[in-house]
């Protein structure tokens, strides 16, 4: 349950439109529900801006589609990742109004924000194709929660030019997830260049000396680009959640106002 639904829910009662036991029993499972195989956070969205997401990892398809479930019992949407074909395949067959992405490997049940509640975009940024399934997990992430994303793949270093093509409109977004394997040098690269908030994300892509991401984590815990946050491997989910609390407590680059000036008399 989120703060928009809590105030619904109390104003209802205020009008007379669903009696205090209705209301009661509506939040009987908050602040959460102990299922047995999982303790439901039921108030997540009161205190963080954003709600419960599923770690499909280690779970059974059976296990997850009973904790989906119970969560929609006070969510209208949540969201799965880490999910394998296996939870893709059984949470499409259960629930409708199902969004999967197999290649973030995330699936979204039930109903996203029609429209964009948070100010501006996202951009998200990655150095190379095989980047982009950490990348997509961030852009499935922001999505879920009400975020603008536009995508500038495949733009590394191996090839500068690509990325300045892009600059122009990069400049304009609120927050920007740059995510990066081999030796991970984007992010620095993009923070010299954007005033924005900028949170790195280091991929295991990359030859043997790349140490499955550790070498791009240092690069970009040593970046000389000042001001770029940096999340663990792989983890595109974790940064477009530091994103969204960004965005959520007004933080971020406010986009250029596109009004031009009135043309003087001379």
């Amino acid at each position: 349950m989120d703060a928009k639904t809590l105030k619904i829910l109390l104003k209802e009662v205020r009008t007379g439109r669903r009696s205090v036991e209705d209301a009661a029993a509506r939040l009987a499972d908050l602040p959460y529900a102990d299922m047995g195989i999982a303790k439901i956070d039921h108030h997540r969205a009161l205190r963080c801006g954003f709600g419960e997401v599923i770690f499909g990892a280690g779970k059974t398809p059976i296990d997850t589609i009973e904790i989906v479930a119970r969560v929609l019992r006070h969510a209208p949407m949540v969201l799965v990742t880490r999910a394998s074909d296996a939870h893709i395949e059984a949470l499409s067959a259960k629930f409708p109004n199902v969004h999967a992405n197999a290649k973030a490997r995330t699936v979204r049940v039930g109903a996203a924000p029609k429209n964009a509640q948070l100010p501006g975009f996202v951009a998200v940024v990655s150095a190379g194709t095989s980047d982009q399934p950490v990348a997509e997990e961030a852009v499935e992430t922001l999505e879920a929660f009400g975020a603008n994303v536009e995508r500038f793949y495949d733009v590394g270093v191996a090839g500068l030019h690509r990325l300045l093509h892009t600059l122009p409109r990069l400049k304009e977004a609120r927050a920007a997830i740059v995510v990066a394997g081999m030796e991970g040098a984007l992010p620095s690269v993009v923070g010299g260049l954007l005033a924005c908030p900028l949170v790195a994300v280091p991929t295991s892509i990359g030859y043997g000396a790349s140490f499955n991401g550790i070498a791009a984590l240092l690069a970009m815990l040593n970046s000389c680009a000042a001001g770029v946050s940096v999340v663990n491997i792989d983890n595109g989910f974790g940064a477009a959640a530091a994103v969204l609390r960004m965005l959520q407590t007004g933080g971020g680059k406010k986009p250029a106002s596109r009004k031009r000036k009135a043309p003087s008399h001379r």
